[in-house]
């Protein structure tokens, strides 16, 4: 093999290589991104993974709310009108959110099967419930009257 195409060999060899390392970070940083979402029901049953970031959807159980005197830590129950699970968030809450509430909220689950809230977001109104909690509640039969209401009349 005569010296040109040696180099050319290793330069096409170096940007297979390059390439391959590029799209291999590429692929895990996409796949550290993606946030699934879970309904408490898919939770109970053991669908949503532990320890991996997931979004978690439903409402606020009415009396479940529990603040620490101490911190900013707030334990409440999640439910789909199915099944409850147990959130626990450490910081500030939005000022929309409040029990009987529909909420997403972003984080991981435990191993006690508690889910542990890095970010809790409310609807903006009392209409509106975020798409991902309608199908959920939709899909357990709970919807309540004044959502599906709501909805008959858009369409």
């Amino acid at each position: 093999m005569n010296p040109k195409r040696k180099q050319r060999l290793i330069i096409v060899l170096f940007i297979v290589f390059g390439a391959a390392i590029a799209v291999g970070l590429v692929m895990y940083a996409l796949n550290q991104n993606i946030n699934l979402f879970y309904s408490p029901t898919d939770i109970v049953e053991g669908k949503a993974p532990e320890g991996t970031r997931i979004r978690a959807g439903g409402m606020v159980v009415e009396g479940s709310v529990n603040r620490d005197q101490q911190s900013l830590q707030v334990e409440f129950g999640m439910t789909d009108y199915a099944n409850n699970v147990t959130v626990v968030y450490n910081g500030i809450l939005p000022d929309l959110f409040r029990e009987g509430q529909g909420i997403v909220a972003q984080g991981q689950m435990n191993s006690e099967g508690v889910f542990e809230a890095v970010e809790v977001l409310a609807k903006h109104d009392e209409n509106y419930m975020p798409p991902e909690v309608a199908d959920a509640l939709e899909r357990a039969g709970q919807m309540p009257e004044q959502i599906r209401a709501k909805e008959a009349g858009q369409q």
